[in-house]
């Protein structure tokens, strides 16, 4: 007996298993029917007027205004350091000094060299003076000898000498003109060679400022008031440099409480950015804190522009992202609070940074969240239905741009939808400008889901709402 009553049990528990399936079946299907009745479910916003900022993003780093790179003029090793890395500097104060024996004597050197050349000027000018004295020696034997070949042109002529007595002093006439002409040459030729000897003097007076120069750079000296930013050697170290060129950098001195920016972006945000422009920092360093700046200047070359080695000509490919560099000036009084006895300089070289650039602003916007905005294909919009308001759609769209895509938002009226037809203008992270469409302020339009918007909305859908997202109340329709 046992066993036909544990059937019955069993073939009772199944009925009802299955009409529990069969309940709850119908209970989904009731439901989905209900909802599909009531559309799709979505978010909406309303319409507002709004204070959009476009803006530009874009990261970089921290610099002083002023940083100067003190390199060595002259070769030789570090024999005395006087700064360390952090320490306040004025103009004026020796920072280190360079082995000056080797200049020393270069200089004593170039002395001797300068004396031996004054010397040969002067033993030139002596010459000169010697030649001179001479020819006035000439000149009166000059003298003499005329007169008496005067004298004997008249006693030849009253016959008291003879023809070979007035040749004689003829000749001894002419002889001494000669010599006077001789003498003027060796003159102009000892002139010429005291000139020389000076012309010897000035450049041997040259090489000894030179490297009097070189001796006096041994000792290096802070070109400005500021910090040791960074120190590269250290006592005993030896550095290479000449006066020609640049040789190694020892330390840098920057002046900390001017600071700037210098951000990288791209080519196709740079159109929008100006001198002057404001914009908001954030340094990584100071989490949850903004500081306050301006645009400086921004470069009229891109900073990854390279050229080939062998020809000279610029690269012109174009694989790599291009990138202009621009500048912003840190406002002081936005890190006022920052600057402490303790730490007087809140910001290091080389911080990261990242900044928003406000490119452009617009007062009293009329403006929907970005998310409404989507586009459908022109062609398709015109094909929707052939109802009289999808036709005026159609017609808005066309009034507004000639292009394949159009911007469009949804309406919400009662339950459901209008497409409508819009121009865009700035925008910001959350919200778009609207500056031609068929919309008014206060009107409510689709924001979401993403899915629904870009792909599944058509004009005239049916939806409800799930949340209305600025007041946070929940709404069923």
């Amino acid at each position: 007996m046992s066993q036909p009553i544990a059937r019955k049990k069993k073939k009772h528990r199944t009925y009802y298993i299955v009409g529990s399936l069969i309940v709850l079946l119908l209970l989904a299907a009731l439901l989905k029917g209900r909802k599909s009745d009531k559309g799709e479910e979505v978010t909406a916003e309303r319409v507002a007027r709004r204070t959009i900022h476009e803006t530009v993003a874009a990261s970089g780093k921290v610099f002083p205004v002023t940083e100067v790179a003190i390199s060595s003029d002259v070769s030789g090793e570090v024999v005395e350091l006087f700064v360390e890395e952090g320490d306040s500097v004025v103009a004026g104060q020796i920072l280190a000094r360079i082995d000056p024996d080797a200049y020393l004597s270069q200089v004593e050197r170039g002395q001797a060299a300068l004396n031996s050349a004054q010397a040969q000027a002067a033993n030139a000018r002596a010459q000169v003076e010697n030649l001179r004295a001479q020819r006035e020696q000439i000149l009166a034997q000059l003298e003499n000898t005329r007169k008496i070949h005067e004298r004997n042109k008249k006693l030849h002529a009253d016959g008291v000498i003879s023809d070979a007595d007035l040749e004689t002093s003829l000749t001894n006439l002419e002889a001494l003109q000669a010599n006077l002409r001789s003498m003027d040459a060796s003159i102009r030729a000892a002139q010429e060679s005291a000139r020389a000897a000076q012309f010897q003097v000035k450049s041997a007076e040259a090489t000894l400022k030179e490297l009097k120069t070189s001796l006096r750079r041994t000792t290096i000296y802070a070109p400005m008031n500021g910090i040791v930013s960074r120190l590269n050697v250290e006592k005993g170290e030896r550095v290479v440099g000449t006066i020609q060129m640049t040789g190694t950098e020892i330390m840098r001195i920057a002046d900390l409480t001017d600071m700037e920016v210098q951000v990288e972006v791209s080519e196709n945000d740079l159109p929008r950015v100006s001198i002057g422009d404001k914009v908001e920092i954030e340094v990584d360093a100071y989490l949850d804190r903004k500081f306050k700046g301006k645009v400086k200047e921004i470069a009229h070359s891109a900073n990854n522009l390279s050229t080939n080695p062998a020809t000279g000509n610029v690269s012109l490919t174009s694989d790599q992202v291009t990138n202009f560099v621009v500048t912003i000036s840190l406002d002081p009084t936005s890190y006022a609070d920052l600057v402490r006895p303790d730490n007087p300089y809140p910001f290091r070289p080389g911080m990261s940074a990242s900044v928003e650039i406000y490119t452009t602003t617009v007062q009293d916007a009329l403006s929907v969240p970005i998310q409404a905005v989507t586009t459908r294909e022109r062609e398709k919009m015109s094909d929707l239905t052939q109802q009289p308001q999808a036709k005026q759609v159609s017609n808005t769209a066309n009034e507004l741009e000639d292009n394949e895509l159009v911007e469009v938002v949804f309406l919400i009226q009662q339950d459901t939808v209008d497409m409508v037809p819009v121009k865009t203008g700035i925008q910001d992270e959350q919200y778009i400008q609207i500056v031609q469409g068929n919309i008014q302020e206060g009107d409510t339009v689709v924001t979401g889901p993403y899915a629904t918007i870009a792909r599944k909305l058509k004009e005239g859908d049916k939806v409800y709402i799930k949340q209305e997202t600025p007041s946070g109340k929940s709404q069923q329709e």
